[in-house]
Parts: structure tokens; C-alpha cells; sequence
């Protein structure tokens, strides 16, 4: 099909552009010696995420319970749910457990940390966990240094069983420069490893330390003792991105596809059939330096 001949508005996605975009993550992860769980809420497409993992059975990040169940029916196995989990959750993460799945569960708090027993001894099963940290004091998680950590660790007996811990770098979307994100990147590992390596001394198991965003993917300098990075909008890009310098606006594989269906010529108008439905909402350049506002108008040709 040809792109005159697309409906309009249409989401354009450039294969090409999204094939570099994931062979540029996939070598980089690989430089600093660690395997890429790439994230699947991005997309939410079978066919992208097959180009993203290294095998059909994953690995995976996902967001919700929904995206688990998709991938899990197109032949995903390896996944980890990477959203502090709400125990009324966990009977559907077991049905895809009971079925071959190996979905890994994200807390931070002993309440959870014993839910998730109660359940497990309730069901005689078995559910792996990972103790979100955090790094940067973005969002969620238990500081590196906080006694809690090993008490939330203890918490998880009778098949809830500790696997890990997990951060995300989430202050790097806020930086204002390439170094900031570099800084980020060192906190990321400094406080994954510091945290693991307190539950080690606690006689407790770690076979996984996962970090990671797109931006400190891209400027990462070292992972010792990190087994794996986890980025999601890096296979597409977007104009926050190329605002934080992690890429060229020409690396972005997804465009909008409008119609021109009228003119407010006295105001220097253009009026689409793509409104903020198709657009989104999210205006995240805005505290940018440059805010692309809801987004960059071009021509069919890319023009701007």
C-alpha cells in the first residue's frame, strides 16, 4: 500500500527505522555485557516484540496483566510484570504460571511481600519475585540503603520466592543534559548492585539485578554486576527522546498520518482530521528546552 492511499488518521510505523532502533539496543545492552529485557507496552504488538527478543519465549518487561496474557498466547514465557502488584492480581499471574509461563512479580512493602505468601501457600504454588528499589527517589520502590529491604525479603516464604531486584532510572526524563542521564545511568547500577548485594550478605538468593530506561540504555558506561537492562520507547523513539539527546528526530519510527481538510488562513492554520484522540494528550517536551508541543508537522515526504 501506498501511503496516499492509507486512511486517514493512521499510525505510520517505519520498519526500518524500528529494526535499527532495536539492533542499536540489543548491541549496546550486549557492550556492557548484560542481556536486554526489552519492554512490550510500547507497542503491545506481537510482531515488534518478536523482533525485540532474543527468543519467541521472551525475555520480556510488560506492564499490566492484560499484556502478559497477550504475549503469553503468542509463545512469550519469560516475563517480568514490572508494576508493584495488588494481590487480587495474583490469581491470574498463577493461571499463567500453571500453564508454563514464568511471570515475575515487582513489590516493595512487607504487606505485599506476605500477601503474595499467603497466596502461594494457599495455592501451593510458586511465584518469583523481585524487590523494586529505588534509585532516584522518581517513584516507587525501597531506598538501597533501608533496613526494609531485608525485612520485605524475609517476608516472602511458602513459594514466594525472592528472584531479584529491580530499578528504573526515572529521573533521567528529567534531565537537562547528556551527562545528567550518564549520572543516572551510574546511580541506576550503584543502587540495584548496593541493594543486592545487602540481600546477599543476608543469606538471601539475587540471580537477577535489572535496571534501566531508554535514556541511561543509551549512556550507560559500565553494568558490573547487572544482569539485565530494560527499555521499551528506544525500538521507536519520540520527540523526548531527541530532546534528551538520545536521539536524531530522524531515528523516530512512528508518525501520524492526517488529512489536510481546511485552512484558517488570517490565523496560519492548517486544520487535520487527526485531533488529540489521535495525537495523544501527552505533551512531554514540555518542560523541554524545545516543546514540539503535541507534536511535528511535516509533509508526506517527512518535510518539516
Amino acid at each position: 500500500m501506498r501511503i496516499i492511499d492509507a486512511d486517514t488518521p493512521s499510525l505510520i510505523l517505519d520498519l526500518n527505522k524500528t529494526r535499527m532502533n532495536i539492533e542499536r539496543a540489543k548491541q549496546k545492552a550486549a557492550s556492557l555485557g548484560v542481556s536486554w529485557r526489552p519492554h512490550l507496552k510500547t507497542h503491545k504488538c506481537v510482531e515488534v516484540a518478536r523482533l525485540q527478543m532474543h527468543a519467541p519465549e521472551g525475555p520480556a518487561t510488560v506492564s499490566t496483566v492484560k499484556e502478559a496474557e497477550r504475549f503469553f498466547e503468542a509463545g512469550v514465557r519469560d516475563m517480568i510484570y514490572a508494576v508493584g502488584i495488588a494481590p487480587h492480581k495474583l490469581p491470574r499471574i498463577h493461571a499463567l504460571n500453571s500453564r508454563g509461563a514464568d511471570v515475575k512479580i515487582i513489590l516493595d512493602n512487607v504487606a505485599a511481600a506476605r500477601a503474595v505468601s499467603a497466596f502461594c501457600k494457599e495455592n501451593r504454588t510458586r511465584i518469583g519475585v523481585l524487590i523494586e528499589i529505588d534509585c532516584d527517589g522518581h517513584r516507587s520502590g525501597v531506598k538501597p540503603d533501608d533496613p526494609a529491604l531485608v525485612a520485605v525479603a524475609s517476608a516472602l516464604t511458602d513459594g514466594a520466592q525472592l528472584r531479584g531486584v529491580l530499578t528504573h532510572a526515572g529521573d533521567s526524563y528529567n534531565a537537562k543534559t547528556t551527562g545528567e542521564i550518564a549520572a543516572a545511568a551510574e546511580r541506576e547500577v550503584r543502587g540495584a548492585n548496593q541493594a543486592a548485594e545487602t540481600l546477599r550478605k543476608a543469606g538471601l538468593p539475587v540471580q537477577i539485578v535489572s535496571v534501566g530506561s531508554t535514556p541511561t540504555l543509551g549512556f550507560a558506561t559500565q553494568a558490573a554486576g547487572i544482569t539485565e537492562y530494560r527499555s521499551g520507547v528506544g525500538s521507536f523513539f519520540d520527540l523526548v527522546m531527541a530532546g534528551l539527546g538520545v536521539c536524531r528526530i530522524e531515528d523516530i519510527a512512528v508518525t501520524v498520518l492526517v488529512s489536510v481538510i481546511g485552512h484558517q488562513l488570517e490565523k496560519g492554520w492548517i486544520i487535520t482530521d487527526g485531533g488529540w484522540m489521535a495525537m495523544s494528550r501527552d505533551r512531554g517536551t514540555a518542560s523541554q528546552k524545545v516543546d514540539c508541543g503535541y507534536g511535528l508537522v511535516c509533509d508526506e515526504k517527512g518535510v518539516l
